[in-house]
């Protein structure tokens, strides 16, 4: 038995005002090792993002930001999935959030998106899809910097 889409609509309304109004993981991270801030100047969302990332794992993240239901309920739902998973897994996630973003109905169905799904109607807002993916913007200039900091710290230490 399948959930009437009026029904659906209103259930994916729910969880990003859920996230909206009680975002997860918002606050700032003592000891984290990478911190991005990212804004859309188009709207004049903003995200800080701070990720404690130890053996290509991120441990903890957290973010402080302002803007759209959007943007903040995007970056609190993507904050709850990516805790305890590699920089690679964290980066797939993103990749596959974006091909929702851009209307990839495969992608829209994959459950591994948890509580992003509800972002999904997003697609059909290009003007509001970058505030949907302004949390995973800062997410991969996070994993890039974290990446790079990794290549320098092996190299000046003769790796």
């Amino acid at each position: 038995m399948s959930i009437p889409d009026v029904q659906l609509s209103s259930l994916y309304q729910q969880v990003i005002l859920d996230h909206y109004k009680k975002p997860r993981n918002r606050g700032t991270l003592e000891d984290g090792t990478v911190e991005v801030h990212m804004r859309n100047p188009a709207c004049g969302d903003e995200i800080r993002l701070q990720m404690k990332v130890e053996d290509g794992t991120i441990r903890e993240l957290r973010f402080l930001g302002e803007g759209c239901a959007i943007s903040q309920a995007s970056v609190s739902m993507m904050t709850t999935i990516l805790k305890d998973r590699s920089l690679d897994n964290a980066m797939a996630v993103a990749s596959r959030f974006t091909e929702m973003m851009h209307g990839d109905t495969e992608a829209a169905a994959d459950r591994s998106l948890k509580d992003l799904r509800a972002l999904q109607g997003v697609s059909k807002f290009p003007v509001r899809v970058k505030c949907a993916l302004l949390g995973f913007d800062a997410l991969q200039e996070a994993v890039e910097q974290t990446r790079l900091d990794r290549k320098e710290e092996g190299e000046s230490a003769g790796v």
